[in-house]
């Protein structure tokens, strides 16, 4: 059995008692209920997956990714498609934008 499928094979489901003392903690702080928008969201599903209402992670890891889907060729972008692949090599060099 390869790494991926042991990997899926320890997924389980969401913590709901988790994820509902972290949204009851979120609505408790001062700000207007739901006002992070998605944050939120992401927040109560990160409980669930870890099973604690207020979840740490130790170990932390950012992941960039770029592609291009041809949009430059769509007008959606005013930049050339060279922009992106160089905005990445930025990214790398510890360029890139904050």
């Amino acid at each position: 059995m390869g790494l991926l499928q042991r990997t899926i094979d320890h997924i389980g489901l969401l913590n709901q008692d988790a994820m509902m003392q972290a949204s009851a903690r979120l609505d408790s702080l001062t700000h207007p209920p739901g006002s992070l928008g998605r944050l939120e969201e992401l927040a109560i599903q990160l409980a669930g997956i870890r099973g604690e209402a207020r979840p740490t992670f130790p170990r932390k890891a950012v992941i960039v990714m770029a592609g291009d889907h041809g949009v430059t060729e769509e007008g959606v972008s005013p930049y050339p498609q060279e922009v992106t692949a160089q905005m990445v090599l930025n990214f790398f060099g510890g360029r890139g934008g904050d």
